[in-house]
């Protein structure tokens, strides 16, 4: 075993140990059957959270195109609602997020998941209100008309109104900007088409944790260190848009993590059904995951602000001005994906990756699981045999692809579990 292997290794067995305590009760209340009313309402025989996750997805991505720091604040207000009603029905044996609407357990769940899903939808994307409205039309004319029928609507309509009220003035899309540096170290934008946008997530609002100040990163490697050195050497050889010793497979794994059609959707409801969650199972799973990994950006973002670094293009190609002797300027190098428009430390990615696969553990109880995910921009499906290999693979595929140094990708890990055990901690819990 190498000793860079190793140390991925001793970097997530940290991540892990630091759950133990927390992954013995998730064994034990997270997927265990809860009180709910799902199993005993009629209705369409498939799943309404899974099938309303692929609605939001169609109206995020496919119409909106959103951007990932934008995709995971509309995955959140979505899945909340929905977490919220169908808690609400089951006679809230959880935590709510934000309410939990009147019940009285007879409220039709597929009707209560259409009426979240579609309100919140419509509220964050009003120009897609008549295709979403024959949507939620087509939903509910698969329900039989009654009372709990209505019920269902109600209670879903409740808990989609308190989640746009609570995020309305919540700092999405503000203002903000990044800061553009000169000297060696400071961001500058990046080729080829040197743009700057998103700072505003840094400053948004988060969902579950209290704020950002007790979320911090340590510095990233000075430029005169030989931990510097040794992270611009290896992205600057493996990379390159022209390296000769990345392989196909790291090229492909690059690719795929760096898909703006999120392999992590499918993953998620491919859980959900492998894992044979019910419906409020799934609503809790679906919730806790895209809450946390939106805070999780939140967090990452608001220290890319603070620490404003250099991404790997801007750094190799000014490698004479870093005053460390181990490295050496490339002003023709090129990454072998577009860099994204902001501040290279930490990475964004491994911050989401660090808490979605530390919350899979905890709400399992288990890391040996096996998934896979698609993805367009690569043309492959990649195979994965535990969390925790899935979370090893993309700090390295972001070195892969150039766009980050690996110190990034290792403390944007960190950060994302220390984000999620915040959240497990304090929110979603069991009441009974």
């Amino acid at each position: 075993m190498t000793s860079r292997t190793q140390r991925r290794r001793t970097i997530w067995s940290r991540i892990i140990s630091a759950t133990i305590a927390l992954g013995s009760l998730g064994a034990s209340t997270m997927t265990g059957p809860a009180p709910s009313a799902a199993a005993a309402i009629p209705g369409t025989g498939a799943n309404p959270v899974i099938t309303w996750d692929l609605n939001a997805q169609t109206a995020i991505w496919d119409v909106a195109a959103q951007q990932p720091n934008e995709q995971v604040r509309s995955f959140a207000m979505v899945n909340g609602a929905v977490y919220d009603a169908l808690n609400a029905i089951a006679g809230t044996p959880y935590q709510p997020y934000l309410v939990a609407p009147p019940s009285n357990g007879t409220e039709s769940v597929d009707a209560a998941v259409a009426a979240a899903a579609h309100d919140v939808l419509a509220a964050l994307f009003p120009g897609q209100r008549e295709r979403l409205q024959a949507q939620y039309d087509a939903a509910l004319s698969m329900i039989r008309d009654g009372r709990s029928k209505q019920g269902g609507i109600r209670v879903g309509a409740r808990a989609a109104a308190a989640m746009v009220t609570a995020r309305q003035d919540d700092g999405a899309y503000g203002d903000q900007q990044w800061r553009i540096g000169t000297r060696p170290g400071q961001w500058q934008p990046t080729p080829p088409l040197f743009l700057s946008q998103g700072a505003w997530t840094g400053h948004m609002r988060p969902f579950l944790i209290p704020g950002v100040s007790t979320f911090r990163t340590p510095e990233p490697p000075r430029l005169t260190s030989s931990a510097y050195a040794r992270d611009l050497n290896e992205v600057k050889a493996v990379g390159s848009a022209t390296s000769t010793v990345r392989t196909r497979d790291q090229t492909e794994a690059a690719l795929w993590w760096h898909d703006r059609r999120s392999g992590s959707w499918e993953i998620k409801r491919q859980l959900a059904t492998t894992q044979r969650l019910d419906t409020l199972q799934t609503a809790r799973f679906f919730a806790m995951t895209d809450l946390i990994v939106a805070d999780s950006g939140v967090a990452c973002f608001n220290q890319k602000d603070f620490w404003s670094y250099w991404r790997p293009v801007t750094a190799i190609h000014q490698a004479d001005t870093d005053g460390n002797p181990r490295t050496a300027a490339d002003p023709g190098w090129q990454s072998l994906l577009v860099t994204p428009p902001f501040p290279e430390y930490p990475s964004g990615h491994a911050c989401g990756t660090g808490a979605r696969m530390s919350l899979y553990r905890y709400f399992f109880g288990r890391d040996d699981i096996a998934f896979s995910g698609s993805s367009v921009d690569s043309g492959t499906t990649r195979q994965f045999t535990s969390f925790s290999q899935a979370l090893d693979e993309l700090i390295a595929a972001r070195v892969w692809g150039g766009v980050h140094f690996r110190t990034a990708d290792v403390e944007g890990a960190k950060l994302g579990a220390e984000v999620y055990r915040y959240a497990v901690r304090h929110h979603f819990r069991p009441l009974r």
